[in-house]
């Protein structure tokens, strides 16, 4: 049993595979039609400008999550609040911690992990047991104070997740979010809102991931 809930936890933390919301934040209720794919060329994914990834330290709300993950779309209403909290050392060589929180069967699980800094600024790195697992981080947008766009890549799978300094977030930043999703072909059909409620401040369950 043990075995099965490490492996959930394993596919709730994908950084190519997170789950949908419990509830819409906007007016989307209505089911989701089946996800399309388009043979439209992708836009090269950027870093975000000068970014200083020392600024983006501290705790993260995890609101929006644009990905065509089989286990997603599947079971998104299961969704559980999600937080995010780095720590970004002042070694440039040093990687960043990162710390999830979110629920599992009612227990509130950590799950810690590091991030590899990239020798250019926007981009991190999160290893996996084998070099094709690993998981190319960049953010792509961020004012530091208020909300963050990341890109997870591994091989040719992409996730776009919107994070914010708090659950309530402007529309414009979530239009941007979604517009962005859509360059690389993730319509509003796999875009996803993260619930604002029931998060966790204490773990009682915690594990240590190769990848997210």
């Amino acid at each position: 049993m043990r075995i099965c809930v490490y492996l959930s936890l394993v596919v709730v933390l994908l950084g190519l595979c997170a789950w949908g919301p419990v509830e819409m934040r906007r007016t989307r209720f209505k089911p989701k039609p089946k996800p399309k794919k388009n043979g439209k060329p992708l836009e090269e994914i950027l870093p975000a400008q000068n970014i200083d990834i020392k600024q983006m330290s501290g705790k993260w709300f995890l609101l929006s999550v644009a990905s065509r993950c089989n286990y997603l779309l599947d079971n998104h209403y299961k969704v559980e609040s999600t937080t995010m909290t780095l720590t970004v050392p002042d070694s440039p060589d040093s990687p960043v911690a990162v710390s999830t929180f979110r629920k599992h069967n009612y227990q509130c699980w950590e799950i810690r992990q590091h991030y590899e800094r990239a020798s250019s600024p926007g981009h991190l790195l999160l290893k996996g047991n084998q070099p094709e697992m690993d998981v190319k981080i960049t953010v792509v947008q961020t004012d530091y104070n208020s909300y963050a766009i990341l890109v997870y890549k591994r091989m040719r799978k992409i996730t776009m997740k919107l994070y914010g300094r708090t659950t309530s977030i402007t529309d414009t930043i979530v239009d941007r979010f979604e517009e962005l999703a859509q360059k690389q072909n993730l319509g509003l059909d796999v875009v996803f809102q993260f619930p604002d409620y029931g998060f966790c401040n204490a773990s009682d369950k915690k594990h240590i991931l190769a990848m997210t």
